[in-house]
């Protein structure tokens, strides 16, 4: 581990939050109604959000094909399924104006990178400038989970941590095994995109934000970045918000389902910053690209390869196994009965191996089509139609 002189100057403070408050992003898709081919319509359905104030939580995106919800700041996660609701009404609204509709999943099953078009923004021209045909396959779509920290140093360590529970949160929300009109044999082939570019991965092991503001500091002054944003880690901090965000998270096919991962962060951050289980070391991250391919690749039916003290104690065990024996450690931890809920909907989902990629397969083995496979996720997104496998 390279070790970076201690920084008192402030270069980068992290804002305190309430910790183990939670909100969530989820980027969507917007399909027209001919053929569910993505819809480049993000910036004319923004003008139509009723009411106003809701648009300054529906945000564009890389492109325009994409359109973000963003939720505000929560302690329950039943509070945050009401707010989705509330933002989902008011883009499903808009939506039927333009004669759109509005799907989840983590990348859409037959668009052509080369056809999308860059969202109208200075940010976005320049990213495309800086990453060429990288900024248009980055057509995918995810939920990034945000967990309030009370400071920089249990920022870096929640961070970290929350690196051991990265194959869960793909497999729990693998929603892409379609893509550019084939059946990847992925669960979540949007992993592999976002992967592409340069500063994607892991953050550095650090456990001190002194290090961290040193090591930021360097990067900026090198041009490497102009901020947090250029970082695509896994899993990031967020120093002006207060918090640690997962980005490694398809986007779910419910707004229920998107939901109770972010309580199950919540309840893992805890956990974490409560029994500290873990110890940073340089080896820190030495399995987490076999694991994370695993979860990608195969979902809960993945291994995760776990590093001993010496080679006779590593050991590898299925996603989903390990999956249920955190749930146990959490149950301890629950404060309410939603977040009870949680775990038992976890549980079930473990316990059987669902998933939504599952359900996208089902359907497109059903139909035999993958414009019909994205009509009824469209219907199911919008609440056209119940969930399939949590009645």
């Amino acid at each position: 581990m390279t070790h970076f002189p201690t920084s008192s100057a402030g270069i980068l403070p992290f804002t305190s939050s309430t910790p183990f408050t939670m909100g969530i992003e989820l980027e969507l898709q917007l399909v027209n109604r001919r053929n569910y081919n993505l819809a480049s319509d993000a910036v004319d359905l923004l003008t139509w959000i009723e009411p106003r104030e809701l648009q300054k939580q529906i945000k564009l995106e890389m492109t325009q094909g994409m359109i973000e919800l963003n939720s505000g700041i929560h302690t329950r996660v039943d509070e945050l399924i009401e707010e989705l609701k509330d933002l989902r009404g008011a883009l499903n609204k808009g939506a039927q104006y333009l004669n759109i509709d509005v799907s989840g999943g983590g990348a859409h099953p037959f668009q052509h990178w080369n056809e999308q078009r860059i969202t109208p923004s200075e940010r976005f021209y320049h990213l495309h400038e800086k990453y060429g045909y990288l900024a248009k396959t980055f057509t995918v779509f995810g939920q990034h989970i945000h967990i309030g920290v009370a400071n920089g140093d249990d920022a870096l360590y929640l961070t970290h941590a929350f690196s051991r529970f990265v194959p869960h949160f793909i497999a729990l929300s693998a929603a892409s095994p379609f893509y550019q009109g084939a059946d990847t044999r992925f669960d979540s082939s949007r992993s592999n995109v976002v992967r592409a570019f340069p500063l994607s991965g892991t953050a550095p092991v650090q456990t001190r934000w002194a290090e961290f503001e040193t090591y930021y500091d360097e990067l900026l002054q090198m041009g490497i970045v102009a901020s947090m944003k250029d970082f695509y880690w896994d899993i990031r901090p967020k120093p002006e918000y207060g918090t640690v965000e997962i980005r490694v998270c398809d986007t779910p096919l419910t707004i229920e389902h998107a939901a109770h991962l972010g309580a199950y962060a919540q309840l893992l951050a805890r956990w974490i910053l409560t029994e500290r289980p873990f110890v940073m070391r340089d080896d820190f991250y030495l399995l987490y690209q076999y694991n994370r391919f695993e979860a990608s690749r195969f979902g809960l039916n993945g291994m995760l390869a776990l590093h001993g003290e010496t080679p006779a104690t590593s050991s590898k065990l299925p996603i989903f196994e390990h999956l249920l024996l955190q749930l146990q450690l959490l149950q301890p931890y629950v404060q309410n009965e939603v977040e009870e809920l949680t775990l038992k909907r976890l549980r079930h989902m473990a316990h059987n191996r669902l998933s939504d990629a599952g359900w996208l397969r089902q359907a497109f083995a059903q139909r035999g089509s993958l414009n019909d496979m994205m009509r009824l996720s469209s219907e199911l997104w919008m609440d056209r139609s119940p969930p399939s496998y949590f009645q």
